[in-house]
């Protein structure tokens, strides 16, 4: 028996809870997902799956409404992405984003061309039509450009509803087929009226009720995890973060003591963390928590290692092979449960590549490995219970079934650990320096209040030492690099500008009260060009 999952990554089987549903059909832009989440945000499910999903297809799920997302192609590039037209026969409402109208006009009989002007950032949204998309959008508006293509001709049928001083079809509709376009991006942050021209989609042309909402999925979880399991053991790998640890309470809510927890201790957590968690989880929330420790295991294993990728790889392996063996002691369990989230499956599907050209629509940023990656031929079925969940909706989830709000705000940590903030070879010495200066670093922005403003805030100890003074002695130590950063999803993000007063008690604590630190600098560098960890 192999791993079998729980539902394919596209096109999932839906319950009474994903009736009122809107597809979006992605072409490669880098804001599907967040088209997806402004849409749950209405507390209306929505999911996101290839361009090359059929009409047939699309009329077996049903969805109340279709979304065809912006792209970096253009309607005449050779291998351009196209959509099934049959999906304009469908009598179903589409919103065509950006590349999305520009296919929608081209398919339609209308005409793209080449704008005389790019329109990239922010413009003046100028509306011709104050009704039906535009209901309540404010005359005047902000919303986000970033296009080279601009609609020249509108298809037949079709009427304008607003337009920019660079783009003179910026929004059109075909009333009669709830067929609309709009050359912007409503789904950024930056489209002031974006929010409220998306709700006028769902509800006011596709009819959709707000029926996804975390007490119906808790229900519906609960209930779909007991008809799964039935009454066999399921193992979980603990690892306390929020999506690990909110799987944990869902699961010990639907079948009790049916569930064992595993955690693994491989050296690179963050001062008392360990304890904390398992103290947490046994004493406090009453759920049978397996407590390995393999710290030797894994640090003879990045003995002398340097590169990056290469102690990740070995962290991982070795996370497999302590899995295997304690699961072994353990079981036998038929099942194991994985924190796997929404944008996990969306990223890891192989969906998004040009069958002719072999290239791929969207850019993989990274690659996603739940519980280090497990290999083929490990005995158990999968329970992903989170994976419809983005991060956001993962924390209210925790929240309503009862995580405590330390848990539930924790800030994202690498699977990794320390290991991949101390730069160079990790060594035991190394690893007390940077827990006792990552401690310092936590304390501090709890104590001025400024741990929930934070995406991420840590330390990072550099392969290098420098020259100080203390005590009228010549001091030899390590630099320490403090990074905090603010961001919305952790694509992009920008450094934060925390006051001064802050940085200075981080910096005096650090090089009095952490031995072999005789320095600390601040990172100020935003995501891209840099990213948020250093390794």
């Amino acid at each position: 028996m192999t791993i079998e999952t729980q539902i394919p990554p596209q096109i999932e089987s839906l319950g009474e809870l994903n009736r009122q549903m809107l597809i979006i059909l992605d072409f490669g832009s880098q804001y599907s997902e967040l088209i997806a989440r402004r849409i749950r945000e209405t507390q209306v499910y929505s999911e996101v799956l290839s361009y090359r999903t059929t009409a047939e297809q699309l009329r077996t799920l049903n969805p109340k409404g279709i979304i065809l997302s912006g792209g970096p192609s253009s309607v005449y590039d050779e291998f351009a992405p196209k959509c099934d037209p049959e999906i304009w026969n469908l009598g179903i409402p589409v919103l065509g984003v950006c590349y999305g109208m520009q296919l929608m006009v081209q398919q339609l009989g209308g005409e793209v061309t080449r704008a005389e002007r790019g329109e990239y950032g922010k413009a003046s949204l100028h509306i011709d039509d104050p009704t039906d998309l535009l209901t309540n959008v404010e005359d005047g508006t902000t919303m986000w450009m970033s296009h080279g293509d601009s609609v020249n001709q509108m298809p037949e049928g079709f009427e304008l509803l607003a337009h920019t001083d660079n783009t003179p079809c910026a929004a059109i509709a075909h009333h009669e087929k709830k067929l609309y376009g709009v050359q912007f991006h409503p789904e950024v942050v930056h489209s002031i009226g974006g929010k409220a021209l998306i709700r006028n989609f769902v509800y006011h042309i596709c009819d959709c009720e707000p029926t996804w909402t975390t007490a119906a999925f808790v229900e519906e979880s609960v209930r779909e995890i007991r008809a799964r399991v039935g009454e066999k053991r399921v193992l979980l790998a603990l690892s306390g973060g929020v999506d690990s640890s909110t799987l944990a309470f869902l699961l010990h809510k639907a079948i009790g003591d049916q569930l064992t927890c595993m955690f693994i201790d491989q050296g690179f957590m963050r001062k008392y963390e360990p304890e904390r968690l398992v103290k947490l989880f046994k004493e406090e929330f009453h759920i049978d928590v397996e407590y390995v420790n393999a710290r030797d295991r894994f640090l003879a294993q990045i003995e002398g290692i340097t590169d990056p990728e290469e102690k990740r790889r070995r962290i991982g392996h070795e996370f497999i092979r302590v899995f295997e063996e304690e699961s072994k002691r353990l079981g036998p369990f038929d099942y194991l449960a994985q924190g796997t989230l929404y944008p996990d499956v969306i990223e890891s599907a192989d969906t998004n590549v040009d069958p002719k050209s072999g290239e791929r629509v969207a850019v993989k940023i990274k690659s996603h490995h739940n519980v280090g990656g497990l290999p083929k031929d490990l005995r158990f079925k999968l329970v992903e219970p989170l994976r419809k969940l983005f991060k956001d909706e993962v924390r209210k989830l925790g929240r309503a079934i009862g995580l405590p709000e330390e848990i539930v705000q924790r800030q994202p940590f690498p699977g990794p650990g320390l290991a991949i903030r101390i730069l160079g070879e990790v060594t035991a010495e190394k690893l007390n320096i940077l827990r006792d200066a990552d401690l310092i670093v936590r304390q501090e922005i709890n104590r001025q209040g400024f741990y929930n403003q934070l995406w991420q805030s840590f330390a990072v100890l550099l392969p290098i030492r420098s020259v100080g003074v203390m005590g009228d002695q010549r001091t030899y130590a390590y630099p320490i690099v403090l990074r905090l950063v603010k961001s919305e999803d952790g694509m992009t993000a920008d450094w934060a500008r925390v006051p001064y007063d802050l940085l200075e008690t981080i910096s005096n604590r650090i090089v009095n009260e952490v031995k072999g630190v005789n320095r600390v600098v601040y990172d100020i560098t935003s995501k891209p060009p840099g990213t948020i960890e250093w390794e």
